[in-house]
């Protein structure tokens, strides 16, 4: 396969200047993310109608020509499953791709699963099988053997073909605005993560109060700023579960801090007192200032509504050959009982996402339609794949 192999910063600058009027950039990350607070970029690969590339970061340094070009309007970007694309360009340059098409969320509104890997979308659509030899390379390593350059630019190989035939799909369908609105929305919610504390995520602590809660938050913020300073991964400094036992007791008594099974490990006794202060600092925090809860107490019909809609809301995929999981969680299903049942303690400020834009569309209706009496449900041929038919109760 010929590439070009990209390893300075003037090379970048003119290769870029080069591809700029490309009508797409199709491209590709390899990175590690084990051992750093965020993930180390440590090889892009790009295709474009006239070249194929292999950019080494970790030679060249500045990457911003890159990203900047990215985010031009000139032409189209290409990813699968991008997240970690975007976020690489978020962090460089503050912006994401002007135009940005991912193929694995196109797949799965075009009648494929979600998440589908790169491979099984090959497979599946363009009836191709890629190679797995290198799936657990440690990029960071030099020199880089031609069978790992060539595994690394099948990535971006087959990204075009497969873009044309999903956005042939989506069109077909009349789903093209639902994909553009929904790349808007998936890009929107990686920039606000990048923007805000995701306290929130620790893994434990949903069941808390608000006064443990706020314990969470600060210790948070003191493990975030601790990884960034030490360049680690966050849960290598504190894990998660430790955070929500300190969260649970409410103690800042460096005692019984440390009598907790797992912080006598000595990588963090040295950092008792500074975790000490973080518990106090939320302890002190006034009633008003606490972090409100988005636990609320569910009625008796709370759960068994949630069941019957998210099987009434698969079902209603699976009839548009769309993947269940992009259009909504169980979770989605919940904050839409609690605001319709007006359940006490559930944020009844904004407008459940399944009522909104192109989900409102698709499924919204049929789940208010349900949930207040208008329609009803039935099995009707159990052994497909969608089994319940709906009927409008006049």
């Amino acid at each position: 396969m010929s590439y070009e192999f990209i390893t300075s910063e003037k090379g970048l600058r003119q290769y870029c200047q080069r591809i700029a009027e490309s009508p797409y950039i199709a491209f590709d990350t390899e990175f590690v993310s084990e051992d750093t607070y965020r993930p180390e970029l440590c090889l892009v690969q790009v295709a474009t109608p006239d070249t194929s590339a292999i950019l080494d970061p970790l030679s060249i340094g500045e990457m911003q020509p890159f990203w900047e070009l990215l985010a031009s309007p000139e032409h189209e970007t290409i990813v699968h499953a991008g997240r970690e694309e975007l976020r690489f360009c978020l962090n460089a340059i503050g912006r994401r791709p002007h135009r940005l098409f991912d193929v694995q969320l196109a797949a799965g509104m075009a009648g494929c699963d979600f998440p589908m890997s790169y491979g099984n979308l090959i497979s599946r659509l363009l009836d191709r099988t890629l190679a797995k030899g290198e799936t657990r390379t440690d990029w960071r390593r030099r020199p880089l053997t031609q069978q790992q350059l060539d595994y690394a630019l099948t990535d971006v190989e087959y990204l075009k073909p497969l873009r044309d035939q999903l956005a042939a799909k989506l069109d077909s369908l009349g789903r093209r605005a639902w994909f553009d609105e929904e790349m808007d929305i998936w890009q929107s919610g990686i920039e606000t993560s990048e923007r805000t504390e995701q306290w929130r995520r620790v893994a434990g602590g949903s069941g808390l109060n608000a006064r443990s809660l706020a314990v969470v938050r600060e210790l948070w913020r003191w493990r975030d700023s601790e990884a960034k300073r030490r360049n680690l991964p966050p849960r290598r400094v504190l894990r998660d579960d430790l955070i929500v036992e300190l969260a649970r007791r409410q103690s800042a008594d460096p005692r019984r801090i440390r009598a907790i099974r797992g912080l006598e490990h000595r990588g963090l006794q040295n950092h008792l007192k500074a975790i000490g202060v973080a518990i106090q600092t939320a302890l002190d925090l006034p009633d008003d200032e606490l972090p409100r809860r988005t636990v609320h107490r569910q009625l008796p019909q709370f759960n068994v509504l949630t069941q019957f809609l998210a099987a009434a809301m698969a079902n209603v995929c699976r009839e548009a050959e769309i993947a269940p999981t992009i259009v909504g969680t169980v979770d989605d299903i919940r904050q839409f009982v609690a605001y319709r049942l007006k359940v006490v303690g559930a944020d009844l400020r904004d407008e459940p996402v399944l009522l909104r834009g192109w989900r409102g569309e698709m499924v919204g209706r049929v789940l208010e339609d349900l949930i207040s009496g208008r329609m009803s449900v039935r099995v009707d041929e159990a052994e497909r794949d969608n089994p319940l038919r709906f009927q409008r109760i006049e």
